[in-house]
């Protein structure tokens, strides 16, 4: 469960190398395209720029090298021609990368375009929550941590979680133990130890939590047509705390701010 130094190293290599596709994402007009189209130029970047594998392509027998989430769909949006990005969507593109044998997963919404305020509100609330639920992590904390502090964050700007579906460790295989809720109670669950690498990734709605699977088995939508919003990152419990391995550039400065982020 735990990763030796030499592996860390290999997983924050792969790490950055997935952080450097969210910034092409970021240099790339998103309004007219299609998430066909931004599936093939992410996997022409992974796999000629970077030289890497996109590992979500074929794993469970899932053709694409991202999930494209657009509006209502929650988590798990299978790329389409047809699905064409227009002014004020919100999506969400969730991509994993594999380097030298190690695997880095993470996950980024995106405005498209003007966004209703209230979109917008959604999506900086659920990337404080990730960040609220990253700020726990250290060796000694628990599971129950990550989760209380994701939740209260949430209720406290009036949004629900999604529940089905949650973090989960992380390293030669995509999914690992352990299972990271994105609910819970502090003081409970499995104790952190340095070493341990997993990914954070909360699903925020703006109106009730439930969901459910559309008839393509992968695509789940919000069972009330309301948005939701998901941020990922992987993340590593240190010595003296969490290294986020998948941080981009422009975060930077939010591992120094942590605390004022819950």
């Amino acid at each position: 469960m735990t990763k030796a130094p030499w592996e860390l190293a290999l997983m924050a290599e792969a790490g950055q190398l997935l952080a450097s596709v969210f910034g092409l994402l970021d240099r790339t007009s998103l309004i007219g395209k299609s998430t066909l189209q931004i599936d093939e130029m992410v996997e022409r970047f992974i796999v000629d720029d970077l030289k890497a594998r996109p590992a979500s392509k074929g794993q469970y027998g899932y053709g694409f090298v991202l999930n494209s989430s657009v509006n209502h769909v929650v988590c798990h949006g299978v790329p389409s021609q047809s699905d064409v990005l227009r002014d004020g969507d919100i999506v969400n593109f969730d991509i994993t990368l594999e380097k030298n044998d190690y695997i880095a997963d993470s996950s980024k919404t995106y405005l498209v375009g003007d966004v209703h305020p209230a979109a917008r509100k959604l999506v900086q609330t659920t990337y404080e929550a990730m960040w609220a639920g990253i700020r726990t992590v250290r060796p000694g904390a628990r599971l129950g941590d990550i989760g209380w502090a994701i939740e209260r964050h949430a209720k406290r700007h009036g949004y629900s979680v999604v529940r089905e579906y949650c973090g989960h460790g992380i390293g030669r295989e995509m999914h690992e133990d352990p299972q990271i809720l994105h609910f819970g109670k502090p003081g409970t669950g499995l104790t952190l130890r340095e070493g341990m690498v997993f990914t954070i990734e909360p699903m925020l709605n703006r109106g009730r939590r439930s969901v459910r699977t559309e008839a393509d088995g992968w695509t789940v939508v919000t069972q009330d047509g309301s948005l939701s919003a998901q941020f990922e990152h992987t993340v590593a419990v240190t010595a003296s705390g969490v290294s986020v391995l998948t941080l981009r550039p422009e975060e930077r400065d939010m591992v120094g701010k942590l605390k004022a982020v819950a």
